[in-house]
C-alpha cells in the first residue's frame, strides 16, 4: 500500500460529547494525508460496544431463521421501521461465540448446535465504532426450546421468521433486507450451502 506511505493520524483530543443509548465522542485529529501534509480535523464516533450476529440455518430443511424488529435509524429516515435481519446482540464483555449463542436463544428460541465462526465486520466505519463478529449456526427448526422474542425487561419485541434460504436471499434484491450484516450472512450461506449441509 504505497499510496498512503506518508499518511498517518494522531488523536489530539477526545471529548465524551454525549452519553445515552450510545456514547458519542468528538475527536480532534491531526491527519497526515498521502501527500505528507498534516491538517487538523474534527470527527464524531458513536460507540455502544461490540456485537455478534448469527445466521441460523436448518440443513435438513434448507431454511433460515431470521428476526424482525423495530430499528430507530430507519424509522428516523422514514423507511421501513421493522427490519428483517439475522439474530444479533451486544457482547457486553462476553466471548463472541458465547454471546451470539445467548442472543440466538433469547431472540429466536432455538439452541444453536454447530457454529461456524466467519469474520468480523464494520457496518459503517466512518462513524460507528462497532465491530460485529459474524457467525453461521446450525439449528433444527423442529425443536424450539422457547418462544423467543427477546427479553421483556429490555423491552425487546421480536418476531421470529423462518423461510427457505433461497427466498431470504431473494429478498435482498427486492430491497426487503437492507441490513448489511444480514446481506453478508445470507450471501455467505448461499455460497457455502454445501458446507452448511454437510455440517
Amino acid at each position: 500500500m504505497t499510496f498512503f506511505q506518508k499518511a498517518g493520524a494522531k488523536i489530539v483530543e477526545k471529548i465524551h460529547a454525549y452519553k445515552g443509548w450510545n456514547d458519542l465522542y468528538r475527536l480532534v485529529i491531526d491527519y497526515t494525508g498521502s501527500n505528507g501534509k498534516t491538517v487538523r480535523v474534527t470527527r464524531e464516533v458513536a460507540d455502544h460496544g461490540n456485537a455478534a450476529s448469527i445466521l441460523l440455518y436448518d440443513p435438513v430443511r434448507d431454511r433460515v431463521v431470521l428476526v424482525r424488529q423495530f430499528r430507530t435509524a430507519t424509522f428516523y429516515l422514514g423507511r421501513e421501521a421493522f427490519l428483517l435481519e439475522a439474530a444479533a446482540g451486544l457482547l457486553d464483555g462476553d466471548d463472541p461465540e458465547e454471546g451470539v449463542r445467548r442472543e440466538a436463544l433469547e431472540e429466536t428460541g432455538y439452541r444453536v448446535g454447530k457454529v461456524f465462526p466467519l469474520f468480523p465486520m464494520f457496518g459503517s466505519p466512518g462513524m460507528l465504532a462497532e465491530e460485529v463478529h459474524l457467525f453461521a449456526g446450525l439449528v433444527d427448526t423442529s425443536v424450539r426450546e422457547t418462544a423467543g422474542g427477546g427479553l421483556a425487561d429490555e423491552h425487546e419485541d421480536i418476531e421470529v421468521v423462518e423461510m427457505p434460504l433461497d427466498e431470504a436471499f431473494g429478498l435482498i434484491g427486492e430491497g426487503k433486507i437492507p441490513d448489511a450484516k444480514t446481506v453478508i450472512l445470507l450471501q455467505w450461506a448461499v455460497m457455502n450451502r454445501a458446507l452448511l449441509q454437510a455440517g
